[in-house]
């Protein structure tokens, strides 16, 4: 569910809830406009928190490898980003 989707559910449950004064048979439409802004309500709170940027995991490797030729000690970093 998404920011607008959210957002529509939340007016939706609005208009049912406070502007709609029917009677429907076995249906409350005030009880179906709340649950329809509370669901509407959770899906832009979780939304937004989706929407949020994350720190950026990196991930270091390092590897130390002795040349046969000179004894020279090689060290070689590696770096990577979850970009």
């Amino acid at each position: 569910m998404r920011i607008g989707s959210s957002i529509a559910l939340i007016a939706i449950g609005a208009i049912l809830a406070f502007a709609v004064a029917d009677v429907v048979d076995f249906v409350d439409l005030t009880l179906i406009g709340w649950i329809l802004m509370g669901v509407g309500a959770l899906g832009l709170i979780i939304s937004i928190v989706m929407a949020i940027p994350r720190n950026d995991h990196r991930v270091t490797e390092t590897r130390q490898v002795q040349d046969p030729n000179t004894g020279e000690t090689i060290r070689r970093d590696e770096t990577r980003g979850s970009l």
